[in-house]
C-alpha cells in the first residue's frame, strides 16, 4: 500500500504517513509496477505469437520458394539466410513468451528476461519499439526492482 500524496510505502495498518503526514484514506493505491506487470506479461504473450507467425511464414517462404535446390533463378545465399532470420525470430518468440508467462506467474527470473527482449524488440518498428518502451518504462522506473521482488515474494 501507497500514500496516495507522496507515494511512500505503508504499513496494511498505518492511517497517517510517515513522509507527508497526510492521513491515509479509502482507496489503496498500487505500485506502478503492480498495476502493470499483468498487462505488460500478456502484451509479451501476444508479440511472441505475432514473432512466431512471422517466422513461420519466412521458414516456409525460404523452404518452397528459395528451396535449396532451386532452379539457379535466386541467388544460392537465399535460402541459408531467410532460414537463418526465420529460427532467430522462432528463438525470440519463445523468449517472449517464456517472459510473458514468467511476468503473469511473477517470477524472479522474468523481469531480466523481460529487460532483455526489451532491448531486442526496441529495433522491431513499430509495435517492438513501444512494447520496448512500455516495459522499460514499467520494469526500470525507480525502485521497480524492489517493487517486482516484493510481488514475487508475496505471489
Amino acid at each position: 500500500m501507497y500514500c496516495n500524496s507522496c507515494g511512500s510505502a505503508l504499513n496494511a495498518n498505518q492511517t497517517v504517513c510517515g513522509k507527508c503526514g497526510n492521513a491515509v484514506i479509502g482507496r489503496i493505491t498500487l505500485s506502478r509496477v503492480e498495476q502493470n506487470v499483468k498487462l505488460l506479461g500478456i502484451l509479451w504473450i501476444a508479440y511472441a505469437l505475432f514473432e512466431a507467425i512471422a517466422g513461420c511464414i519466412l521458414l516456409i517462404v525460404a523452404h518452397t520458394i528459395f528451396g535449396r535446390y532451386s532452379s539457379g533463378e535466386h541467388p544460392a545465399f537465399l535460402h541459408p539466410l531467410l532460414s537463418g532470420i526465420a529460427v532467430f525470430l522462432l528463438v525470440k518468440a519463445g523468449l517472449s513468451l517464456l517472459s510473458g508467462l514468467g511476468l503473469l506467474e511473477r517470477q524472479s527470473w522474468a523481469r531480466t528476461l523481460a529487460l532483455v527482449m526489451a532491448l531486442l524488440a526496441l529495433l522491431n518498428l513499430p509495435f517492438g519499439t513501444a512494447l520496448g518502451v512500455y516495459t522499460l518504462w514499467v520494469l526500470m522506473s525507480p525502485h521497480a526492482d524492489i517493487e517486482y521482488n516484493r510481488l514475487v515474494t508475496s505471489a
